[in-house]
């Protein structure tokens, strides 16, 4: 008996995903919970499996189409991929006989002209648009959407009574608001009555096309550019960095990464140690784990720290929740198993949502410092520079100076100015550089 594929529902907030890519082609054979597509939302990408052993008979939705859940993408029928026949061609739908037309008859007389009137106006056009549509408003009273839809309408200042909703029941998606603005951005405003600007003699020349390929962003760079704008656009960005003398921390991990991974099967990187670090400033100065919520301030019980990740196909910050209360080999365990899930495609929607901070990591690929945009809803992220050696002054316990190779990391803060102000910033900073170089912890 077939097997309906569908569109799964990978969060109580997620009513659609876009399949970025099938795994499997009309005709393979598959396997239950074998990846039999990949598909994008709002919060993850993913790789969905095969709900039963098969063979892919339909693909129903292409890649890169979005659909609501719980809509049939494909189906998987009985049989082995060997013996799979090939999908018949649709069969020809028959003409219908042609029917001779009947008589013309004769055309009613036309009514008697009526009186010339003016044409109407552009201005009472648009009042016929707008009396339209609030009827239709009054006819989509009850509008159904998400939070992220009704956040993104928030912003956008609309009345989601405004947008017809195409998803199921009538629900407002993302796409319906977006499409919304694009229209209301592309409208035609009603020209002022100025005289006429004299016409150019000469048309301006068209710019010079210059060679290359037109590629479509996916629908993770699509959510990116979508939310760096808005979060630049929300908060009040600035930046503060600290030179940090990471020689005590950088030596301690070279003596205990060998026996730590034999240990606990879990490799010892920095991250952790930055983690840490912040989360005990954060103790400090709790305003820097905080969240805006119209004209009030919310402070977090816990430390939901997110931790940006690289992929090859774009970026995505798991969190890494209460880890406040994780000792420094659970943060390094947590730190680790996001990672893996995220470059494998595992994670869940739960495993993107609630971070309260978040820290991101340009120096792994030698940039020396970085200044990250704020991951919303948060008003702080700390970037980490890459780890050099580099000649210091170092002062002893009597005053005496002296220069030393040390090894150096230039850390950063981004903060929201309308709630952190400049001096808890530098606080904060400086508390997280004392502990990194006194570094004094049991790492495990």
């Amino acid at each position: 008996m077939p097997t309906d594929v569908v569109m799964p529902q990978m969060g109580e907030s997620i009513f659609e995903g876009t399949i970025t890519k099938w795994l499997k082609k009309p005709g393979d054979k598959v396997q239950r919970d074998e990846p039999l597509f990949e598909i994008s939302t709002d919060k993850v990408d993913a790789e969905i499996p095969a709900p039963a052993s098969g063979v892919l008979q339909e693909i129903k939705v292409s890649e890169g189409n979005t659909v609501q859940v719980n809509t049939v993408v494909g189906i998987i029928g009985e049989g082995n991929g060997a013996s799979a026949p090939a999908p018949a061609p649709p069969k020809a739908v028959q003409a219908a006989p042609v029917q001779p037309a009947p008589p013309a008859q004769k055309a009613a007389p036309a009514p008697p002209p009526a009186p010339a009137q003016a044409a109407p106006t552009k201005g009472s056009a648009q009042e016929s648009a707008q009396e339209s549509a609030q009827e239709r408003d009054e006819e989509q009273a009850d509008v159904r959407s998400s939070p992220l839809v009704r956040k993104l309408a928030r912003e956008h200042n609309i009345d989601l009574a405004q947008v017809s909703g195409t998803g199921t029941g009538g629900r407002v998606t993302k796409q319906d608001v977006l499409d919304f603005v694009e229209r209301r951005t592309s409208a035609p405003s009603p020209a002022p009555s100025a005289p006429p600007a004299p016409v150019s003699a000469r048309p301006a020349p068209a710019p010079a096309a210059i060679p290359g390929d037109l590629a479509p962003m996916s629908q993770m760079r699509k959510i990116i550019a979508q939310r760096m704008v808005e979060s630049r656009r929300t908060s009040a960005h600035v930046h503060a960095m600290f030179e940090v003398d990471l020689t005590r921390i950088v030596n301690l991990r070279n003596k205990l990464k060998n026996g730590f991974e034999q240990r606990h099967g879990a490799r010892l990187t920095f991250m952790p140690f930055f983690v840490r670090a912040a989360i005990i400033a954060i103790q400090q100065f709790p305003i820097v784990n905080a969240s805006l919520e119209g004209d009030s301030i919310r402070y977090h019980q816990h430390v939901n720290t997110g931790i940006a990740v690289a992929l090859d196909w774009g970026l995505i910050v798991p969190v890494l929740k209460n880890a406040d209360d994780l000792n420094f080999l659970g943060l390094q365990r947590g730190i680790t198993g996001l990672g893996e899930r995220a470059r494998t495609k595992k994670l869940m929607p739960a495993d993107v949502e609630g971070s309260t901070f978040t820290i991101t990591n340009p120096g792994q690929f030698g940039a020396v410092f970085g200044l990250p945009i704020i991951n919303q809803p948060n008003v702080a992220i700390m970037g980490v520079g890459g780890i050099t050696k580099q000649p210091m002054v170092i002062t002893d316990k009597d005053g005496n100076d002296s220069i030393a190779i040390r090894s150096v990391v230039h850390l950063t803060l981004g903060y929201d100015h309308r709630i952190i102000d400049g001096a808890v910033a530098d606080q904060f900073m400086a508390l997280v550089k004392k502990t990194l170089e006194n570094w004094s912890e049991e790492v495990g």
